[in-house]
């Protein structure tokens, strides 16, 4: 994960660079940042600015190209209504939150504010915060330049860097996530790729694909239960790449692998998370 997203400044507490957008965004943005709420029932942050010459179909536009361009994940963007989600992407032992954007047309300005959501139990500091949320709004631009940056920005974005963790855990993770809410689970993951490293639990052919299925235990069989712990698991299957059948036939249950793969669907009734397009990572 870049260093230039709200993880810097929640949970690992990592400083960030003073923000250097126009002296007017600055200004305002500074003004109106907030921090309320604690640990114990949560933080929020939220910022604001207003840009001249800016319609709220603008701002979105925008807003989708920085923040994917700094590693956050869309959750959805509505640019007819101003609004936008999206999400710090999952790293490591530290998992995602949601951010909002909204925005309201005045007169011939709109005035754009995010608001940062932390889980209970995770931490940040308001200076990085503030830091990090002026240096998104300050690259709004208003006029013929906010409508070419909104064009530019939809078509440059991408994808953000994968998620890498133990097929293990981010079973965990995963089962969490359906768990609270499996559509926006579809949405958090359906544009990611992966690098998981795990033992393999069999190997089969989906398709015509060649296809790993990494050991994860079911939950009753774990020798410690995490608080919160959602009581299925989540397989990961790895269809493997052209290319890949060299590799893929020299496995046998019980090896160590780590494999690199993308989304391909997510089934909530079998509880399975199938990549495609997987090759093994040295």
């Amino acid at each position: 994960m870049k260093l230039g997203n709200l993880m810097r400044f929640a949970y690992l507490a990592v400083p960030v660079a003073v923000c250097l957008p126009s002296l007017a965004h600055a200004t305002s943005c500074e003004e109106a940042f907030t921090k309320t709420g604690n640990i114990i029932g949560g933080q929020r942050f939220g910022a604001a600015v207003t840009v001249t010459d800016l319609t709220p179909e603008s701002a979105i536009g925008q807003l989708r190209g920085i923040v994917a361009s700094r590693g956050y994940v869309v959750m959805s963007a509505e640019p007819e209504a101003g609004s936008m989600l999206f999400e710090q992407s999952v790293s490591g032992k530290a998992r995602g939150f949601p951010l909002t954007v909204s925005t309201t047309a005045n007169g011939g300005a709109a005035t754009v504010s995010i608001q940062a959501k932390l889980p209970r139990g995770m931490t940040a500091n308001a200076v990085s915060a503030k830091s990090e949320m002026c240096q998104i709004l300050g690259a709004l631009k208003g006029g013929r330049a906010g409508t070419a940056a909104a064009a530019s920005r939809v078509a440059a974005v991408g994808k953000s860097t994968p998620i890498a963790m133990t097929a293990f855990s981010f079973s965990h993770q995963i089962s969490k996530d359906t768990q609270r809410n499996p559509a926006a689970t579809e949405l958090r993951y359906r544009d990611q790729t992966f690098v998981f490293s795990g033992n393999v639990g069999s190997l089969d052919k989906w398709g015509n694909s060649y296809a790993v299925m990494f050991d994860i235990p079911e939950p009753s069989r774990e020798a410690l239960r995490l608080p919160n712990q959602a009581p299925f698991k989540t397989d990961i299957v790895c269809k493997m790449a052209a290319g890949q059948a060299t590799y893929y036939l020299q496995l046998k249950p019980g090896k160590s692998i780590t494999l690199s793969g993308a989304y391909e669907s997510l089934n909530f009734d079998r509880h399975v998370l199938v990549l495609k397009d997987c090759r093994s990572v040295k």
